[in-house]
């Protein structure tokens, strides 16, 4: 089925509930009234609310509908099961985002970024520190290891808009799967110089290894984030037996 039908519908539902048209709890409309309403077979709107059910925005259930769990929170909440870019967690999330370029270079991974980054020596890199605000305010601190070869043309002026918008347009790179780490860590000379930390002494630090649909490692992450400021969210099953 074409892409754009369900992931529009995708993201019209995906709207409706965190702007509460659909309250927390309630059932959504059903499958019957929603093929009525988006003029469209019924396999794009469950592949729609596939979607919104692996999000943790609803939970379906045999027989009686699909109801809305997501519960809207005030403190800036980011996924761990998901991939989203800095722009698109920002607006999710009701905020103002602003990207600063702090550094932008081109290196070549030697022993001690290769044991680091998972990136094999000799890997012809882009190094880029960006500065992330949001609402104003500098909360985030990225450093990020791009491989060359894989993402081409990148540009400071794109580092400060979307990366991901980038790959995937005009590069058509397919981003696939993160893995991540979450720690805590105590705050650095350079974390002190750039992000607005209060009396905080230390950040979460997420690292992540973000890998294409064939496999291949093409971006490494470390995102440093002022404590308050921090939620990461993730959807988990029980598995039975």
């Amino acid at each position: 089925m074409p892409k754009a039908k369900y992931d529009c519908i995708y993201k019209d539902l995906k709207r409706k509930i965190e702007d509460e048209t659909f309250s927390y709890q309630a059932l959504l409309p059903s499958e019957h009234m929603l093929v009525k309403e988006y003029n469209c077979s019924r396999n794009t709107i469950r592949r729609a609310l596939s979607e919104l059910t692996a999000d943790g925005y609803v939970k379906p259930m045999h027989g009686k509908g699909v109801r809305n769990i997501f519960q809207p929170i005030e403190q800036t909440a980011f996924t761990v099961g998901g991939i989203e870019s800095f722009h698109e967690s920002a607006l999710r999330n009701k905020k103002k985002p602003f990207t600063k370029v702090l550094q932008f270079s081109e290196l070549t991974a030697d022993a001690n970024i290769a044991r680091k980054t998972g990136f094999p020596e000799g890997t012809l890199l882009y190094y880029i520190q960006r500065l992330r605000y949001l609402d104003d305010i500098p909360l985030i601190l990225d450093h990020n290891y791009f491989r060359t070869e894989l993402t081409n043309g990148l540009t400071p002026e794109i580092a400060a808009s979307s990366i991901y918008a980038y790959l995937e347009n005009d590069l058509h790179l397919t981003i696939s799967t993160s893995k991540r780490s979450i720690t805590v860590e105590k705050m650095t000379q350079v974390d002190e110089k750039y992000l607005d930390l209060k009396d905080y002494n230390c950040l979460a630090v997420v690292t992540s290894q973000t890998y294409d649909d064939n496999g291949i490692l093409f971006e490494y992450t470390q995102s440093r984030h002022r404590p308050d400021y921090f939620r990461f969210l993730d959807v988990a099953a029980r598995k039975k037996g």
